[in-house]
């Protein structure tokens, strides 16, 4: 007589996401949910995990060993198989999530001064102008102190090869690479989340040790 094979639910976690206060954080919103059966996949990708509250702060850690219980309350029969990370990243957002128009103008202009200051001051130090004027005269025959059209033609390049660089000029990307900025966010971002989780981590073990104790006290 065979056995009837264990129904197998696959789950692969997304590792950070955000969501608006006061909005319950389901299943689907945080993993890809893979099962043999619609019906049953579909229980489980509207199945409800938490309701961030103000006091659980702006980031809150999903584990999967919290996942797998309520996935069990409703699909007892069921095997569990966890694909890649066992955790995501809650970012609890206010309002709409749309940044301020004032802040972003601020920033920029922040940004543009400070650049602009920036590649004054270097070419003070390297004494530029006395080097374009230098260069003007080897390739002219004659000293201009004032070679407007080569500093042009040399603001323009520092533009371009800004815009190469950085592979972006406004919305528009030349190629599917990421710019150096990109990579550096990107690594930044993978840095605060592994602090997060280990803190997060190291906060929920000691919660429970807290109630443990408790129970075993009463």
């Amino acid at each position: 007589m065979s056995q009837t094979p264990t129904p197998m639910v696959y789950i692969r976690l997304r590792s950070r996401i955000r969501i608006q206060r006061g909005r319950a954080v389901k299943l689907g919103d945080i993993a890809h949910v893979l099962t043999s059966s619609e019906d049953q996949e579909g229980k489980l990708l509207e199945l409800e995990l938490l309701r961030p509250g103000p006091e659980d702060g702006n980031l809150i850690l999903i584990d999967i060993l919290q996942i797998i219980p309520r996935i069990r309350n409703i699909l007892p029969e069921v095997s569990v198989e966890l694909i890649g990370s066992g955790h995501t990243l809650v970012e609890v957002i206010a309002g709409n999530g749309q940044p301020s128009k004032s802040l972003f103008i601020l920033v920029w202009l922040l940004l543009f001064f400070g650049s602009a200051l920036t590649i004054m001051n270097f070419h003070a130090d390297v004494n530029m102008q006395e080097v374009q004027i230098r260069i003007v005269e080897m390739l002219t025959g004659h000293r201009d102190e004032h070679p407007y059209l080569f500093q042009v033609a040399y603001s323009i390049g520092i533009g371009f090869g800004m815009a190469v660089f950085f592979n972006h000029l406004f919305k528009k990307k030349w190629n599917e690479e990421p710019t150096p900025l990109e990579v550096e966010m990107f690594l930044y971002q993978q840095n605060v989340d592994k602090y997060v989780v280990i803190e997060e981590s190291e906060r929920m073990h000691e919660q429970e040790r807290r109630e443990m104790n408790a129970d075993e006290r009463s």
